[in-house]
């Protein structure tokens, strides 16, 4: 699947994205055919002409000025990781841009070892989302990874084609609109990547919900925050992740998962573990515990205690 440059897409994307009273635009008498700013609105906002945003949209024009590419960013109201990526798009092309060739990432011993070492969940990503090593709490939480041959091995994949990640994320259609935000900030406009291309052509081909998220080209960047799970053996809980760049590993990022002390979520937590830990295959027996989904650390923990 060839990348588009994005350009395009990405300004339209964020046009659409902004309600025009919101930036103090009057109301037309005139319906308006899409939804968002149009390029008039744009233009008068950024101080540029009509001609000029739609010539900038289809790529016909030189060297974009910083003075100028601010004023839109302001404009459409972008955040720095946007910022960014339109600098990114409109930067000059060399004449011939290096494209990533699709080399799998390792990951370190040291920091295989180090996640093993570690008693909650956590896992090594690759730049493109690969699970490059997983601990068992991990596995526990989600999946078992090291089941699966190693080219499946990819969160992105795993949530939009497996059904049991719908189960296990309670809140996914959140999860699953960061994740393909996520994929396309680490598409750098500059420098094909051949992988990432394969995979982002296999999930919009095998999955229309991936299909739209792509084409709403938002962009994420995951650092830290919560995320709300579910298992059958001990019902609905809600873990922190943190995301940790690894220095000198081509983009690996190191992903942890904990919860709040003292809270019904640890405990739950340290019971699938337990449970897992004495499965005899290390996974935990769903059927051991029967419960109904509930809100993450809710009330309805008779079986706890």
């Amino acid at each position: 699947m060839a990348m588009p440059t994005g350009l395009r897409e990405f300004l339209t994307s964020r046009r659409a994205a902004i309600d025009p009273a919101s930036v103090g635009l009057p109301g037309s008498l005139v319906p308006r055919r899409t939804p968002g700013l149009r390029r008039e609105d744009v233009a008068a906002l950024a101080g540029v002409s009509v001609d000029y945003v739609a010539r900038l949209e289809q790529g016909r024009v030189g060297v974009v000025s910083d003075q100028v590419l601010d004023a839109l960013s302001d404009a459409l109201q972008l955040d720095e990781l946007e910022r960014a990526h339109l600098r990114a798009l409109v930067a000059p092309k060399s004449r011939r841009p290096s494209r990533k060739r699709a080399v799998r990432a390792v990951a370190r011993p040291s920091i295989r070892a180090l996640i093993d070492q570690m008693p909650n969940p956590a896992m090594i990503q690759g730049p493109r989302m690969e699970i490059l090593a997983s601990n068992a709490a991990m596995r526990t939480l989600l999946t078992d990874w090291n089941a699966m041959p190693p080219a499946e091995r990819n969160i992105a994949r795993w949530l939009f084609l497996a059904p049991e990640a719908r189960e296990r994320y309670a809140d996914w259609e959140a999860v699953a609109a960061t994740t393909v935000a996520s994929l396309r900030a680490a598409h750098d406009p500059r420098n094909p990547d051949e992988a990432l291309e394969r995979l982002v052509g296999e999930l919009t081909l095998a999955s229309p919900e991936f299909a739209r998220y792509w084409a709403d080209y938002r962009l994420f960047k995951h650092t830290h925050g919560t995320k709300k799970f579910f298992h059958e053996t001990v019902g609905a809980f809600t873990l922190n992740y943190d995301s940790l760049d690894i220095p000198d590993s081509g983009g690996q990022t190191l992903c942890a998962y904990t919860p709040d002390p003292g809270s019904p979520s640890e405990e739950k937590l340290r019971l699938l573990l337990s449970w897992a830990a004495q499965s005899p295959d290390g996974t935990s027996d769903d059927r051991a515990v029967p419960r109904e989904r509930n809100d993450a650390d809710g009330v309805s923990d008779r079986n706890l205690h």
